[in-house]
């Protein structure tokens, strides 16, 4: 079926993906690029709200952290819901809630406030990640994955280099109505994000069957082609979501990531301050505008190596070489004060966490799916998150002690290359994992 000839010329399976890709990635990226802005912004607010509000910066690595707390609390609710009620639904309500609390944030006048609101922001935003990963198996097939998770976080890149100088000239020039600039920095950020969830109802079909972009031969392809997908997946490993929640495979799945976001975090929060301590002579406009080299470089590498991935089917080496080279990177910048050396660290720090996704994101879909599938990724997703609590607060309390954030970057890189060492140990694609003996592939 997958050679068939389309009137085009091209096949009907290079045909139907190309057509989601254009349908449906622009989106969600989109909405990514709201939930980066809305979720990382306090990264760039401390550089003057820290100072006004007196916070130190072991207070503000708890602040980042706060986040977490909410986001693990209901994530997998939240997904299973998506799965029930659909995305255009549900995705449209985290989009809308998490704009207000956002927004709402700016209004924050001490350490209190701004941790109740950072946890309120992660109960709001709980589900959306890994509900668009989900989302993401409801309309390619497995061989096709990497792509499009990479295309989804290019949302990632994208937002921090045109957002990156947006946020530095606002904290230099916006003072409206007597207001701190980091406020208006908040205030104005979130609104994207809830224009977006209006939208959202409109432009998101929840299955391949609803969506009217489709030919009815399209449809019928990829129809047939996810149903054997699935079928061969259920007859394989039989996972419930009660297996999803206990298989030793899904929770080491859920270890690596937990690693990797302990860094990835690190480098969100921690980014705009690393930057401005290269030299005394930078505005804050001009932070914004250096932080734009690491993310186009970033998103390059994210590209080619989810295309890589997808074109020679394989993961584990194209994760595990991102890793490395992000972890040693991020070890090297504490031994070097130079600017450029540093920010071409950063750059390689950069590069090696964005590519990373687009590889990982294939593994839970070669053994999970329906129910089970949005238990597990929402489990992988919503503990490992707790890195972007632990990472952000280390940091901030060996820069306290030290005076240097590549100080804390360079301790933290432990985390990149542990996770580096997890992948290395994944069984290979194709050997068994049910639930009763997943882990001892894993062993092997």
């Amino acid at each position: 079926m997958a050679n068939k000839t389309a009137p085009s010329g091209i096949s009907i399976e290079k045909q139907t993906i190309r057509k989601l890709q254009r349908r449906l990635i622009p989106f969600l990226v989109v909405f990514f690029m709201c939930n980066v802005l809305d979720r990382n912004n306090i990264g760039f607010a401390a550089l003057t709200m820290n100072a006004d509000l007196g916070i130190n910066s072991r207070q503000f690595g708890l602040i980042a952290g706060m986040f977490f707390v909410g986001y693990f609390t209901f994530e997998i609710p939240s997904n299973l819901l998506l799965h029930r009620l659909g995305a255009r639904i549900w995705i449209a309500r985290i989009l809308i809630t998490w704009g207000i609390v956002a927004s709402l944030t700016g209004f924050a006048h001490n350490v209190v406030q701004l941790d109740i609101a950072r946890f309120l922001l992660g109960v709001a935003e709980a589900g959306f990640f890994p509900g668009i990963i989900l989302y993401l198996t409801y309309w390619f097939p497995e061989r096709e994955r990497a792509r499009p998770v990479a295309m989804f976080m290019t949302g990632l890149p994208i937002v921090l280099m045109f957002g990156s100088p947006v946020s530095g000239w606002v904290l230099d020039h916006v003072h409206w109505l007597g207001m701190s600039s980091w406020r208006w920095l908040l205030i104005l950020e979130g609104i994207p994000a809830g224009v977006c969830g209006l939208l959202t109802y409109f432009v998101l079909p929840n299955y391949p069957e609803q969506a009217k972009f489709l030919t009815v031969e399209e449809k019928n392809w990829l129809c047939a082609e996810l149903a054997r997908e699935r079928a061969e997946k259920q007859a394989k490993n039989r996972f419930s979501i009660r297996l999803a929640l206990t298989s030793p495979r899904v929770w080491y799945l859920t270890l690596i990531y937990f690693a990797f976001l302990t860094d990835y975090y690190c480098l969100n929060f921690w980014m705009p301050q690393e930057v401005k301590s290269l030299s005394s002579h930078f505005t804050n406009t001009t932070v914004g505008f250096l932080v734009v080299i690491p993310n186009v470089l970033g998103l390059l590498a994210m590209i080619l190596v989810s295309h890589s991935s997808d074109r020679r089917l394989e993961r584990r080496y194209h994760a595990v070489g991102t890793l490395v080279v992000g972890g040693v990177a991020m070890l090297l910048l504490g031994a070097t004060s130079n600017p450029v050396f540093s920010l071409i660290l950063l750059s390689l720090v950069t590069m090696g966490i964005y590519s990373f996704f687009g590889p990982f994101w294939s593994f839970p879909a070669e053994f999970l799916t329906g129910a089970a599938a949005a238990t597990g990724i929402a489990l992988v997703n919503c503990v490992a998150n707790f890195g972007g609590l632990a990472g952000p607060y280390t940091i901030g309390v060996i820069a306290q002690k030290t005076g240097s954030v590549a100080d804390g970057m360079a301790v933290s890189s432990f985390w990149l290359l542990l996770a580096a060492a997890l992948v290395l140990a994944l069984p290979r694609k194709g050997k068994s994992v049910d639930a009763q003996n997943d882990f001892i592939e894993i062993a092997k």
